[in-house]
C-alpha cells in the first residue's frame, strides 16, 4: 500500500495536533492533494484517550483573547494573532457540527457531553475515514532529508520496513519528541531545551501532611522571595501541595525550578484576599469584641476546622486559649502563618496522568501567520513540537487546535 502513496503533504503524528490538521487540511485542499498521517504507535490519540481522567478536556470557555493568552507561560504573545483565526468558540463550533456536544463546568473546563474521550477519537477517526486521509499506524518516521530540486518531492522521510514517502511539504505534530528535535536541530532549528511544565510539589515533613485531601479555595502561591504570585484552589497531599495554584505555579516557573533542580523556597497565602497586616487587624477585632471566646473556636471562613487548628498549632497558640489572653505577637505569628507560611519544596510529583513539557522549537523560528518553519519553506509545525505550553483546564488541547487549523491555511497557501 506504501508503495503506491504520491501524497502532497505527509503530517507526522497521530496525536490531538496531527489529526486536527489533517482533518482541517483535507477540508481545505482536497481537490489539490492527497494526505499521509504517520502515527508510530498502533494506537493514536494516547494522550487524548487519558486527558481529563478519561473525559478529555476539550478546551475552556474562555473567549476573552485577552484573558485567554494569559494562560499560556510560553507563547501567548504569539498565541494571540493565532486565537484571532481560531479560539476556544470555534473549537466549540468545529465539533458541534460533526454532532460532538461540549459542556462548560463550574471552573471552565469544556468536555464531551457523554465524559467520555472515546467521542473525541471516534469522531476524529470517523473523519479521517470520510475525508479519505490515508492514516497510517504503526509506521514510525525514522528520518527526515531534503530535496531542494524538486517542490513536489521536497521532503523525503524515511520510515519503518526501509521505506520512503516523498512530498511537497510536512506538518509536524510530535508533541515532546527528542527524536524529532534532534532532526530538526540537524535541519537548522533551534530547539527550546524541555523540561517539564504542570507538576505537583514535594514538601518533605510539610508540617500539613497529615491532612491530606484538605483543600482552600483561593490560595496564593509564590516562589520566593519575587516570583509572581499564582492563584486558585489549593490541596494538601500526603507528599506537599497540589491543586490548580500549584499547578499554574509549576507551569509558569517551569524552567526557573528546572534550573535549581527543584529545591526551592515556597509562599503560601492560605486566604489569598488577605494581606498579613490585614488578617491581623481582624484578629485583634475579634479580640476586642470577643474577649471569652477559645481562638480554637473560631470559624475562619473558608478554612475546614482542623486546617485552622493546625494553623493556631504551627503558631504556638493553645486552642483552649481565650482571645483576651493572646498577644499581639501570637496574633501577628497566626497571620503570618496563613498568609506568609513559607515552605521548602525538594522535588516534583508527575499530575495524574496529564503532563506536558516546556520547551520545543524556537518561536521566533516559525511565521505564526502560517506555522511555517521560516528557516525550510515547506515545513510547518502544530501543537506542543513548538515552545508553546498553558496551564491546566483544556488550554493545551486549544493550542494544538488552534496552531493546526493555521498550518492547514498555511499548506494550502504553500501548494497554490
Amino acid at each position: 500500500m506504501m508503495k503506491n502513496l504520491k501524497p502532497n503533504v505527509c503530517v507526522i503524528g497521530g496525536g490531538a495536533a496531527g489529526f486536527f490538521g489533517a482533518l482541517q487540511l483535507a477540508e481545505k485542499i482536497k481537490s489539490k492533494a492527497n494526505i499521509v498521517l504517520l502515527e508510530k504507535s498502533k494506537e493514536p490519540l494516547g494522550k487524548v484517550k487519558i486527558s481529563g481522567g478519561g473525559r478529555c478536556n476539550v478546551t475552556h470557555n474562555l473567549f476573552d483573547i485577552e484573558e485567554l493568552i494569559k494562560k499560556y507561560p510560553r507563547g501567548s504573545k504569539e498565541l494571540k494573532y493565532a486565537f484571532q483565526k481560531f479560539q476556544p468558540k470555534d473549537t466549540i463550533t468545529w465539533f458541534q457540527k460533526r454532532n460532538v456536544a461540549l459542556k462548560a463546568e463550574e471552573d471552565g473546563r469544556m468536555f464531551p457531553t457523554t465524559d467520555s474521550s472515546s467521542t473525541i477519537i471516534n469522531c476524529f477517526l470517523s473523519e479521517t475515514q470520510k475525508q479519505e486521509i490515508n492514516l497510517l499506524l504503526g509506521t514510525g518516521v525514522r528520518s527526515i532529508f531534503l530535496n531542494p530540486d524538486s517542490k513536489e518531492e521536497r521532503f523525503v522521510l524515511s520510515i519503518d520496513n526501509d521505506t520512503e514517502i516523498k512530498c511537497a511539504c510536512i506538518l509536524i505534530a510530535t508533541g515532546s519528541s527528542k527524536k524529532v528535535w534532534n532532526w530538526l536541530t540537524s535541519l537548522g532549528h533551534t530547539i527550546e531545551p524541555p523540561v517539564p511544565s504542570l507538576f505537583t510539589f514535594s514538601i518533605p515533613n510539610s508540617r500539613y501532611s497529615n491532612l491530606p485531601g484538605i483543600s482552600v479555595p483561593k490560595a496564593e502561591v509564590r516562589l520566593l522571595p519575587k516570583g509572581k504570585p499564582q492563584s486558585g484552589p489549593l490541596l494538601i497531599t500526603h507528599w506537599g501541595f497540589s491543586g490548580p495554584a500549584i499547578l499554574k505555579l509549576s507551569a509558569f516557573e517551569a524552567k526557573n525550578l528546572a534550573e535549581s533542580d527543584y529545591k526551592a523556597k515556597i509562599g503560601i497565602n492560605w486566604i489569598g484576599d488577605f494581606q498579613t497586616n490585614e488578617l491581623f487587624s481582624y484578629f485583634t477585632n475579634l479580640r476586642k469584641d470577643n474577649p471569652s471566646k477559645l481562638i480554637g473556636s473560631i470559624s475562619l471562613h473558608p478554612f475546614p476546622s482542623r486546617l485552622f487548628q493546625m494553623f493556631l498549632s504551627n503558631a504556638n497558640i493553645p486552642l483552649d486559649k481565650r482571645l483576651a489572653e493572646t498577644s499581639n505577637d501570637e496574633l501577628s505569628q497566626l497571620s503570618k502563618e496563613i498568609t506568609a507560611g513559607e515552605f521548602d519544596m525538594d522535588g516534583k510529583s508527575t499530575f495524574k496522568d496529564e503532563f506536558v513539557t516546556c520547551g520545543g522549537v524556537k518561536r521566533k523560528e516559525i511565521n505564526f501567520e502560517k506555522m511555517e518553519s521560516k528557516i525550510i519553506p515547506g515545513m510547518f509545525f502544530a501543537g506542543e513540537v513548538i515552545d508553546i505550553d498553558g496551564i491546566t483546564g483544556g488550554f493545551n488541547f486549544q493550542n494544538a487546535w488552534t496552531t493546526s487549523t493555521i498550518a492547514s491555511i498555511g499548506i494550502d497557501k504553500y501548494l497554490t
